[in-house]
């Protein structure tokens, strides 16, 4: 808030909200009204209203500070003034700054209650935290490229391995043996281009109670795959296991929602305020 008016209009609000939501018969809560006590003296009243229970009019002022420090027993005291010069109306203040001790229990003896009632900070509408944990096992298919063939054929594969690393964000590849190849397709051929196996054909001859641990590698003495990029010779094919564990934590935040926050400053209860109740 910019000003005190501000504020206490901002309270006015809050107040006729919380009236609203309640099952008594009240009065619009109003702003800046001159009350005449005992003595024929008038109190201007920041925020007051008035309601009823079984007949019996109960009526509740509202003394707002816009504070940026912890309101002193001065002020209360003063507040505490008015209010016995007044006829049968209950005390609240207000501030943003919360009150200091001598402030608290100076209120707390004459029945004066103290709120502090300000816009909530993001961390306060953080209402809880969900976390979950996915694991996920990951079969790898690899290859280890014959680096002679791929010497003498132009390929530099530690350019590749570099690239693999940048591309997911890793420092797996560079210094690995078996690499990961996107094939046009499964098949692995001699060197004259004749079937003598394919990957769908290695992942059959994997044993079922696999541990899923241990890495499966099969060897080859003449043998092409067709990679993106061309034909390229091989060694090996090698099925690597991995396992994955991931947290996530998702916070509940009902910033959207909360309008403000209404704490009591003698008992620390604190109630959020919906802005779809205004």
């Amino acid at each position: 808030m910019n000003n005190s008016t501000e504020y206490e209009l901002f309270t006015r609000g809050i107040y006729q909200q919380l009236v609203d939501a309640d099952t008594i018969k009240a009065t619009k809560v109003q702003h800046n009204v001159k009350l005449e006590g005992k003595s024929g003296q008038k109190h201007q009243i920041d925020v007051y209203w008035e309601y009823e229970i079984a007949g019996i009019t109960h009526k509740v002022a509202i003394e707002c500070k816009n504070y940026s420090k912890p309101i002193a027993i001065s002020k209360v005291r003063d507040f505490y003034g008015v209010l016995s010069d007044l006829n049968n109306v209950a005390g609240i203040m207000v501030t943003k700054a919360g009150f200091q001790e001598g402030a608290k229990k100076f209120a707390k003896q004459y029945g004066i209650c103290l709120k502090e009632l300000r816009n909530p900070t993001r961390e306060e509408c953080i209402i809880g935290e969900l976390i979950t944990i996915t694991s996920a096992d990951i079969r790898h298919t690899l290859f280890l490229v014959d680096e002679e063939w791929a010497t003498n054929n132009g390929y530099d594969f530690q350019a590749y391995r570099r690239r693999l690393d940048m591309f997911h964000c890793t420092g797996r590849w560079s210094n690995s043996s078996h690499i990961p190849i996107e094939l046009n397709n499964k098949n692995i051929c001699d060197a004259s281009g004749k079937p003598i196996s394919s990957l769908d054909a290695l992942e059959k001859k994997i044993p079922s109670d696999h541990n899923g641990i241990d890495d499966i590698t099969f060897t080859f003495e003449d043998a092409y795959v067709n990679a993106k990029w061309g034909i390229t010779k091989i060694k090996e094919v090698q099925y690597s296991y991995e396992h994955k564990t991931q947290t996530s934590t998702i916070r509940l935040d009902v910033s959207g929602f909360v309008d403000a926050i209404l704490k009591d400053a003698l008992n620390g209860e604190i109630r959020l305020i919906n802005k779809r109740q205004r």
